[in-house]
């Protein structure tokens, strides 16, 4: 049900028989010299999608830019964490007051956690009785290991998208050759630059990445998303 093809009567009856919905929130930044800046809005979209056709919960538009500072001086579009945070608690109250009962914030970029994390404190705090969110990460519905222009993204944007550049793919930091204390070091580092860690912005290997891989991840992702809603009672 994506909400920006229907008109007001549809949406009203759809919200009296259903009235659950999901934001996607993705990025605008580098994914190496393989992928578009697009990919974690693109990839995010795709699974909301699929989780709102399986459901019949309404599907709101994208948000595109998220907190993507750390890629500078790889190219980001990027709002501030606050900014983030208030444009959503606005978000959940305008659907609350749409007699939107419950909100599935879907996130797709690592960038975003923090800010979206606050977000159901905030709307409580805004509004007692208000809607009941949900914050999710898609990749905590996965078992690989989830990683920026590797294997993970490269195979499931091999699977949605036209816009993947094979023969520029390239491998960045694998962390394999890290030791766990080496790779918590690292992820501290790339929180505020990734760039001193990964020079050509990919953490993983893309090359061997398949549409094929990409198909099977998604659906485990999708799946797994769709069994919580279940077990949630939404």
């Amino acid at each position: 049900m994506i909400v920006r093809n229907l008109s007001n009567p549809i949406i009203l009856k759809e919200i009296r028989k259903n009235p659950v919905a999901i934001i996607p929130v993705g990025s605008i930044e580098q994914h190496g010299p393989h992928l578009p800046i697009s990919t974690d809005t693109d990839i995010v979209y795709h699974i909301a999608k699929k989780v709102s056709e399986k459901t019949g919960f309404l599907l709101l538009p994208t948000i595109e830019c998220g907190v993507s500072f750390e890629h500078h001086p790889f190219f980001n579009l990027s709002t501030s964490p606050d900014a983030l945070q208030r444009y959503l608690v606005d978000m959940c109250i305008s659907l609350w007051k749409n007699k939107i009962k419950t909100i599935i914030i879907l996130n797709g970029h690592h960038g975003n956690q923090k800010a979206l994390k606050g977000i159901p404190s905030k709307v409580a705090k805004n509004k007692k009785n208000g809607p009941r969110v949900i914050v999710w990460s898609y990749w905590h519905f996965m078992k690989q290991r989830f990683d920026h222009a590797g294997f993970v993204e490269t195979s499931i944007m091999r699977a949605i998208s036209k816009q993947v550049e094979m023969d520029k793919a390239e491998k960045g930091l694998v962390e394999s050759d890290h030791t766990k204390k080496e790779l918590k070091r690292l992820g501290r580092i790339a929180n505020k630059s990734f760039i001193a860690v990964t020079k050509n912005g990919v953490w993983g290997d893309p090359r061997h990445a398949t549409a094929k891989d990409g198909r099977k991840i998604l659906k485990e992702i999708i799946t797994s998303i769709v069994k919580e809603i279940k077990i949630s009672r939404l």
